[in-house]
């Protein structure tokens, strides 16, 4: 596939998405940025949302991990449908009833200040490596797809696609990103059906026959309740999907942007529910390909991609298949990308602004704006230099990645929630840095420990024992409301 057809298709893309940007955030004052006026329709929420939890990494990384991962995956969206559950029914009604533009001054009014900037900071930290890091795999993707044709350095292809997520989402925030959003959730889907129909027709394959060929697939293997100890075993990934969900959207400012900004809580749970539903759907569309790509690829006798990540790339653009199918892989590995990254930029000049800079109460509309702008620049050039560095590392497999990390730095977050909606006890504030500190750490070893001992190996809740040794630690620095009279 020509390079220039995909600078073509990924220009074409862009001017539409600047123009819808531009006509839904041209008015928008701080509230439009923050939380877009909370003026959102539940379904237009919903079709925001589809795009929303599928970055450039889901895109790519999902289909090729079948080889080594089977539909393994499905057992996490179990757990995520479970922890929005959680989401809809506990946390949306009370983000809703304290009127909190920001997640985290939640923790202001329950804890005081210092725990408001920990849990800020923690999520300042873990969104800009998870944003990097998932930008950083569409990067090195667009790097040999086009940039080294042209024999340009990959330090223009980071500059150029951060320059242009600043530009999009600098004048209306989350207004401007519910609307792109919603084009980029139906670009994505689109181009799985799409890719999907034209795999199967290359392999002579009707519906029917595509189904059955795919069931039959040693790939297609969902459930794995046969060894405990095992990373896949389906209770460990059930747990920690619902715990990843949790943290990762609803305490995720990035996440619950969205969500808040719909008119009322009943409409902001609605669109929890049919997001639920819709993930399942798209989660499966993408491992069906994955089982398709790995068919295709020895039904054209391609040489197997070292790494899975490479396999969607190769079979779209080199696979012999009609310019279409690399058409739409293009636009889709470019609509979950920039949605992805938009919203992540948009939701870090948010915490740092408000949480950090505590924006609303010490400054006017007018300052706050300014800052605001300051801040949204600044998170745009940092996040630039850290995709700069993951290339530089050459950082594999990064879907787990990106949950290892979510892993340590959201524990904290996870915990200081959990910790102040089911206790009524106080704590003593200048402990609160030291607990978010120590308990990533203890995670760290028992994890080692599990491993090395015991040969247990623990997965994606780890999380939950994240959040465990936070909770553990804010007992110990706490007193009950009765001492305190006393």
């Amino acid at each position: 596939m020509s390079p220039y057809i995909i600078l073509l298709t990924l220009a074409v893309y862009i001017f539409v998405l600047f123009l819808l940007s531009y006509f839904s955030g041209r008015r928008a004052d701080n509230a439009g940025f923050f939380i877009g006026g909370r003026r959102t329709s539940w379904y237009v929420a919903t079709l925001a949302m589809i795009g929303a939890a599928m970055s450039g990494v889901t895109y790519i990384s999902v289909p090729g991990s079948v080889a080594a991962d089977s539909f393994s995956y499905m057992q996490m969206v179990v757990g995520f449908t479970i922890g929005q559950a959680v989401l809809a029914l506990w946390l949306v009604p009370m983000f809703y009833r304290r009127g909190v533009v920001s997640l985290y001054e939640y923790l202001d009014q329950r804890f005081g200040q210092q725990a408001h900037r920990v849990g800020a900071w923690c999520f300042l930290l873990a969104k800009l490596i998870g944003a990097a890091l998932k930008i950083y795999v569409v990067c090195a993707v667009m790097q040999i797809l086009v940039f080294d044709y042209f024999k340009l350095n990959i330090i223009y292809n980071i500059i150029l696609t951060m320059l242009l997520v600043w530009l999009y989402t600098r004048r209306g925030g989350v207004r401007s990103l519910i609307v792109t959003d919603v084009l980029q959730s139906l670009c994505l889907v689109v181009s799985l059906v799409v890719v999907i129909y034209y795999l199967c027709k290359a392999m002579g394959l009707s519906a029917a026959s595509a189904v059955e060929c795919v069931a039959s697939s040693p790939y297609s293997q969902m459930w794995f309740f046969d060894d405990p100890a095992s990373p896949r075993y389906f209770w460990k990934m059930v747990a920690g999907g619902a715990l990843c969900l949790i943290a990762m959207t609803g305490l995720d400012q990035d996440m619950m942007q969205r969500n808040l900004s719909c008119r009322t809580k009943r409409d902001s749970q609605i669109n929890i529910f049919l997001t639920a539903l819709c993930q399942i759907g798209v989660i499966l569309l993408f491992l069906v390909l994955g089982v398709l790509l790995y068919k295709y690829i020895d039904f054209a006798n391609l040489p197997h991609p070292t790494s899975g990540d490479d396999v969607f790339a190769m079979v779209a653009v080199h696979g012999g298949l009609p310019y279409v199918v690399g058409v739409m892989f293009v636009i889709g590995l470019i609509s979950s990308t920039y949605s992805a990254a938009g919203s992540a930029l948009t939701s870090l000049t948010t915490a740092f602004t408000i949480d950090v800079m505590d924006g609303r109460k010490l400054f006017g509309e007018k300052q706050l704006s300014t800052i605001r702008h300051r801040a949204h620049a600044t998170m745009a050039v940092m996040m630039a230099a850290l995709i700069m560095l993951f290339y530089h590392l050459g950082e594999d497999s990064v879907i787990n990645t990106v949950f290892k990390i979510a892993g340590y730095t959201y524990g904290p977050i996870l915990g200081m929630f959990v910790f102040g909606l089911c206790s009524k006890r106080e704590v003593r504030g200048k402990y609160i840095p030291l607990v978010a500190l120590l308990s990533p750490v203890l995670s760290y070893l028992l994890q080692w420990v599990a491993a090395e001992r015991f040969q247990y190996f623990i997965g994606f809740e780890l999380l939950g024992y994240n959040a465990l040794f936070t909770i553990f630690g804010l007992i110990l620095i706490s007193k009950s409301i009765e001492n305190e009279k006393k």
